[in-house]
């Protein structure tokens, strides 16, 4: 049997450790939401300054690369707000668990769990939130990567419409 002191620092640690991990999402999260308004003021920008379909000619074809790419970019920033939360199978510190219980279970689960168990689903915690973020990272860093190519193409398109109408050339120009 583990001793009990070594066991509640133990605890502690992983507790710090998770509270470490569970910090850096907001990180994650504020950047996919700053990428998001990027993202849609591009299209935005873009379909203000698109052609009408009636006058359509073969340059307005270069409206397709930036859509697509935002809109790839735009996938990603969807997944990486609703990662796959999959795991942590009867964990007393997971909430989709937790909430599958009743209070009373919940409660009485708790309370019986020995310091040994509650370290383990702690540290299971630890690990299954670090999976997830690294997933909401990787998607991202995706979504950024097709942002970057999609605002290349972005400018060009822009460029090519604002030649083909003068009065959209006044509000991409400096006066």
């Amino acid at each position: 049997m583990p001793d009990d002191n070594k066991i509640e620092n133990e605890i502690e640690v992983a507790k710090v450790q998770l509270e470490r991990v569970l910090g850096f999402f907001a990180s994650v999260d504020s950047k996919a939401s700053v990428a998001l308004g990027v993202n849609v003021a591009m299209l935005g920008l873009l379909a203000a300054n698109a052609p009408s379909a009636k006058l359509l000619n073969p340059w307005d074809l270069f409206g397709i690369p930036p859509v697509g790419l935002i809109g790839i970019s735009l996938f990603n920033l969807y997944q990486c707000s609703f990662p796959r939360l999959e795991g942590g199978k009867a964990s007393l510190v997971y909430f989709r668990e937790i909430a599958d219980r009743t209070e009373a279970k919940y409660i009485e689960e708790f309370r019986a769990e020995s310091g040994d168990q509650h370290l383990k689903d702690l540290l299971g915690q630890v690990w299954q939130n670090s999976k997830i973020l690294r997933q909401k990272y990787e998607l991202l860093r995706k979504s950024l990567i097709f942002l970057a190519w999609g605002t290349v193409t972005w400018t060009i398109c822009l460029a090519i419409f604002a030649a083909q109408n003068k009065a959209a050339a006044g509000l991409l120009t400096v006066k």
